[in-house]
């Protein structure tokens, strides 16, 4: 019987079982260490943290089982991504709620085409309704004009326009006939007959 004996244990099947469940709670101890340190990566951001929990788990059982009262309870992951849902959320409220000007920050409605404080031109007019259009519509969506085509045709008539409203003339082309004015036409009075009795 030349082996130690663990425990004052002089059975040697006794005494294997005590070595094996003692080296089966070294390696769980071993292993806590390693899970308090890796899960203390994922969840806190600041490494001496990090350490200082890994330095808590090597007293036996106890550091860990502190550790898992006090850890943080989200991993880092899912706190950036809660903050990223915040912002696009938040972002998506400021878009309905209001509109900015990009030129001087005053508050706009989407209908504007200047902003009321500095002026600047915010949309183009359509050619045909006169709405605000989108810079990346190619047909308005209120009269189903093209966005291309209604401009320039807008400035070909403006161009007719000007030198014979300064002349005084009418300019030649087609005429838009307005619809005809309702007129109490004046009847004379009626001559009331009387039929002869027979």
């Amino acid at each position: 019987m030349g082996a130690l004996a663990v425990f004052g244990i002089e059975n040697d099947g006794l005494n294997t079982a005590a070595s094996l469940l003692l080296l089966f709670l070294v390696v769980i101890w071993l292993a806590l260490i390693y899970w308090t340190f890796a899960d203390a990566r994922r969840r806190i951001d600041d490494p001496l943290l990090v350490g200082c929990a890994t330095v808590a788990s090597v007293f036996p059982f106890a550091g860990t089982i502190v550790y898992l009262i006090v850890r943080p309870p989200e991993y880092l992951e899912d706190v950036r991504e809660r903050e990223l849902e915040i912002a696009a959320a938040e972002a998506r409220l400021n878009q309905v709620e209001g509109l900015h000007c990009p030129h001087c920050d005053f508050e706009i409605e989407k209908s504007f085409l200047r902003c009321p404080s500095c002026l600047r031109r915010l949309k183009e007019p359509c050619g045909t309704c006169g709405r605000p259009l989108d810079p990346r519509w190619k047909i308005c969506p209120y009269c189903e004009a093209e966005v291309g085509a209604a401009a320039p045709r807008q400035a070909r008539r403006a161009r007719r326009t000007t030198p014979a409203s300064a002349a005084g003339e009418r300019p030649p082309g087609p005429r838009t006939e307005s619809p005809p004015a309702t007129r109490a036409v004046e009847r004379p009075p009626s001559v009331t007959r009387s039929r002869p009795l027979e």
